[in-house]
């Protein structure tokens, strides 16, 4: 598959998502979001990758919506072009997504951020959410990834002031996994994905559900999607080959199936 906006390269079993729109620090446009979420999901259907990374360049992850694709529009205009619709695929990704972060992640890139499911920052990133300072605000889930994971007050501060938010500041309220020099942003988030390729596949996708689960669930349920889950890992060959390496004190060789 041809594509415009992003590079795609694989890296054994892990597949690498570049954002390459240098000359406008990988603003998103509405080409750009399908080809990252078409590929995404190119990758989730492929048994040979089981990690993706999704990452831009020394400067910028992304900064921001393309503001002059947007700056016509109008109410019925958006509706009818229902442009955040393809942003909900993301979630629907099965497999694990890792976000390298170089540089800024504002706005439109702070939320493709969000939606990974790790995030290694250079110690310089700078993420955030300056909608405001243009009359409007997020639109592709930025309230509603910021408030769960800072709780309403901060996520009403940071998102009515459209400050930009140190790598260490994101670290703090759980929104950053790791931060690291800006020339290890890659080397960690490679070593962390070849970690994660080398666990069963069934497991992390099962773990993956069940995590995100937690955060829209009430305790009860939330257990009881987890136990079904649990029981399901035990219809898996891989599973049968993790208990039979751990009793012969030997590397479990899982195959995803």
């Amino acid at each position: 598959m041809k594509h415009k906006f992003i590079q795609v390269r694989n890296e054994g079993r892990i597949g690498m998502i570049q954002l390459h729109r240098p000359q406008v620090m990988n603003a998103l446009n509405r080409t750009m979001i399908d080809e990252i979420v078409q590929q995404l999901e190119s990758f989730d259907q492929d048994s040979s990758i089981r990690i993706i990374v999704l990452y831009g360049n020394e400067k910028a992850f992304a900064a921001g919506a393309d503001i002059e694709e947007m700056r016509g529009e109008s109410p019925l205009s958006l509706e009818l072009l229902d442009p955040f619709a393809v942003w909900d695929r993301i979630s629907l990704i099965k497999k694990p997504v890792i976000a390298a972060v170089n540089g800024v992640a504002l706005g439109g890139g702070f939320e493709l951020a969000l939606h990974c499911d790790l995030i290694i920052a250079a110690e310089d990133a700078s993420f955030g959410f300056p909608e405001v300072k243009l009359g409007v605000m997020p639109g592709a889930g930025g309230t509603q990834f910021l408030t769960k994971a800072m709780g309403q007050a901060k996520a009403l501060e940071w998102i009515w002031l459209g400050d930009p938010m140190s790598a260490y500041e994101a670290a703090h309220y759980g929104i950053v996994n790791r931060v690291v020099h800006p020339e290890m942003v890659m080397e960690e988030t490679m070593k962390l994905a070849t970690r994660l390729e080398k666990q069963a596949p069934i497991s992390l996708r099962l773990i993956k559900e069940a995590v995100k689960r937690a955060v829209d669930s009430p305790l009860m349920e939330g257990k009881q999607f987890e136990r079904k889950n649990f029981y399901i890992a035990f219809d898996s060959r891989d599973q049968k080959e993790g208990m039979e390496a751990f009793s012969e004190k030997r590397r479990p060789d899982f195959k995803g199936e």
